[in-house]
This record gives C-alpha cells, sequence and structure tokens, in this order.
C-alpha cells in the first residue's frame, strides 16, 4: 500500500474513502481511531489513506477531480 492523501479530518477521509472504494480501488485510512487521542499526538497527519500500488494512478485521477471540484451529486443533476 502507497500514502495517496493526508486527510484534515475523518469525514474528508471518509468521503474520499468511499470515492476510492465506488471506483474499485483498493484503498484504507490508517489512524481514524487516533483522533480520540489527541492529547499527546499532533493535531494533523493522522489520517492517511493509502492505495495498493496498481491502483495509484486511478488513485490519482480521483483525487485530481476532487481537487478541482469535478464530482456531480444527483442534486447538480436536475
Amino acid at each position: 500500500m502507497k500514502k495517496i492523501y493526508e486527510a484534515s479530518n475523518s469525514i474528508e477521509a471518509k468521503l474520499l474513502l468511499d470515492l476510492f472504494e465506488q471506483a474499485g480501488l483498493n484503498v484504507r485510512v490508517d489512524g481514524e481511531y487516533l483522533q480520540g487521542a489527541m492529547g499527546g499526538l499532533p493535531a494533523s497527519g493522522l489520517l492517511t489513506i493509502r492505495v495498493a500500488e496498481e491502483d495509484f494512478a486511478d488513485a490519482e485521477e480521483i483525487l485530481r477531480q476532487w481537487d478541482s471540484g469535478e464530482f456531480v451529486t444527483s442534486e447538480d443533476e436536475e
């Protein structure tokens, strides 16, 4: 597994995880249970999204679309 993204919060991590999984990519989030232990941990860098190396290029394209706001919701289509 290769690091593809560092999420700023658990909501962002879950949204991206869902997008990757919908595309059929092998992906996981590391550190999702560390946010409850904030006392001695850094405030950022806890949520790391990792993807299988063979899916890395596809994951990069999804991230590019995510960053540019290209995703269409059902509300946008109406």
